[in-house]
């Protein structure tokens, strides 16, 4: 079975050497994905609206490696400012409450640009029956 590696042609995509996502077989991986929008990070300072961006580029991923969001068994969330959760779970809620993959919300002391607040990753397998 071959891999198959998609990029999203963000800006640091070639820099750091990695894939927006991988797929093999039934399974994919969405890699770190933040509120960034024709290579400039949209939403500054609103933690909500960011999680929504960085979920939508997530789910543009997956779909366009032949998934959807009900494939998803895993996010990660990584924040700057654990003190913003709700506004960044109700986020991720309103796109995986009814799929209720396993998540982690964890706070880390930046991101690549000072400008982002969230960055999620996801798993997924295809044809995951609820």
């Amino acid at each position: 079975m071959n891999v198959v590696r998609l990029g999203s042609e963000g800006p640091w995509e070639a820099v750091v050497g990695y894939s927006r996502v991988v797929v093999h077989g039934d399974l994919a991986w969405v890699s770190g994905t933040t509120a960034t929008v024709d290579g400039a990070v949209v939403h500054p300072g609103n933690a909500g609206a960011q999680t929504r961006q960085a979920l939508a580029n997530v789910v543009e991923a997956l779909e366009r490696a032949g998934f959807t969001v009900a494939d998803v068994v895993r996010t990660r969330m990584f924040v700057t400012d654990i003190s913003r959760w709700e506004e960044i779970g109700r986020a991720h809620g309103e796109v995986f409450g009814d799929v209720r993959p396993a998540t982690s919300m964890v706070q880390v002391a930046a991101l690549i640009d000072p400008a982002m607040l969230v960055e999620v990753e996801a798993d997924a397998v295809r044809g995951v029956v609820a």
